[in-house]
């Protein structure tokens, strides 16, 4: 691809020339002077319409896209030109060209300024924000960008070199995501907790989450466009400043249900929510401290149809029968042993505490669980 690389090389130094003039040269003269040459140098034949129709519309009625890239005269990949400058975050511009690539069965996408190329995959079965594959900026780097155009060439879309990257890239980026859900800041996740309590017999569990709490976690994966398959993902832990560890305590007692849940305990039905890194950083003593949580407040946790009771202390530590918790997971746990007895197992006693136990929210007056508390905390909504 050192053709690419050269062509590349060009229209870069004619983008530095174009913004040191400050000259905004419109759509059709950044198409000729940015993005055919790119187009040209991926292989493609820019004067043959079986292969680069311009302004191709599938039906006479359609709006036209500015290229559809075509291998046996059927679009393999549709290009969406905007000229030098303009704002490719507004989201007209991505959405307009991947609808219209859905009904027309093309599974490639790429918006680009000529500047800056982005490359979605319309088929993807996610929302259209999570379609975008790769970005690259010519001016921030030419060997991301050779890599990633690369993809494009008429070789490789003939190849189908693109889907190949992209399904590892699918999985990549769920397992990530997930990991950061495991090990992020905050109440860790109480299947790794319970996890590391086995491995870790001459710990408890509450110094393993006070541990969890204080680490920094990192995933290192492949770029997307890399020729070798991903290796595992590795961990990188980090000792953040500790946080100061939370006192808790609990009461049982008979109260009317706030809500309802489903049989085996306190699991919602609905689609998983990426929990932030700001939630995850906010303990209960945080979210008194914002007024959110009033000192004694009952929590409400109802597990194999029945309903417990804990008390909310104001250092956001839990009350729990006679026994005091640090954590929100442990007073869950707590109840779980209450009513197996200390035989269950470790993977059945696992419970995620913000998500069991529910609470009113002082400033919105619902009762609802703790981890929406935490999440109305972090945004800021229903202030």
């Amino acid at each position: 691809m050192n053709e690419l690389r050269d062509v590349l090389e060009q229209c870069a130094t004619r983008l530095t020339r174009f913004r040191q003039q400050h000259q905004r040269i419109g759509e059709q003269n950044t198409k000729n002077a940015l993005i055919e040459p790119v187009i040209a140098a991926l292989g493609w034949d820019v004067y043959d319409l079986d292969e680069v129709h311009r302004e191709y519309r599938r039906r006479g009625s359609d709006n036209p896209v500015d290229y559809a890239l075509l291998l046996l005269r059927t679009p393999r990949l549709f290009i969406e030109a905007k000229g030098l400058g303009e704002n490719l975050d507004d989201p007209r511009w991505a959405n307009q060209t991947i609808s219209y690539a859905t009904s027309a069965g093309v599974e490639w996408v790429a918006l680009t300024d000529g500047a800056e190329w982005r490359v979605y995959n319309a088929h993807a079965p996610v929302p259209i924000e999570q379609k975008l594959f790769r970005s690259v900026g010519l001016e921030r780097s030419l060997t991301e960008a050779v890599e990633l155009l690369s993809l494009l060439s008429k070789d490789n879309m003939r190849d189908n070199r693109i889907e190949e990257l992209w399904k590892g890239f699918f999985v990549d980026r769920q397992v990530h995501a997930e990991l950061v859900e495991l090990f992020g800041g905050g109440e860790p996740a109480p299947e790794l907790v319970a996890l590391l309590d086995q491995r870790l017999s001459k710990l408890n569990r509450d110094d393993i989450r006070a541990s969890l709490m204080r680490a920094r976690a990192t995933f290192d994966f492949p770029s997307a466009t890399s020729p070798q398959p991903p290796p595992q993902p590795k961990s990188h832990l980090a000792p953040a400043s500790p946080p100061p560890l939370p006192t808790t305590s609990s009461a049982v007692s008979d109260v009317p249900q706030p809500r309802s849940h489903a049989a085996g305990g306190a699991t919602r039905q609905g689609p998983k929510r990426r929990v932030s890194d700001e939630e995850r950083r906010l303990k209960l003593s945080d979210l008194i401290r914002v007024g959110r949580l009033r000192p004694g407040a009952k929590l409400y946790g109802r597990y194999l149809g029945q309903q417990h009771t804990a008390e909310l202390l104001s250092d956001g530590r839990i009350r729990y029968g006679e026994d005091v918790y640090n954590f929100p997971s442990g007073a869950g746990e707590a109840v779980k042993i209450a009513i197996h007895g200390a035989e269950i197992s470790d993977s059945r006693k696992a419970t995620d505490g913000f998500e069991f136990w529910e609470a009113e929210d002082a400033r919105a007056g619902d009762i609802v669980s703790l981890k929406e508390i935490r999440r109305r905390a972090a945004t800021g909504a229903i202030e």
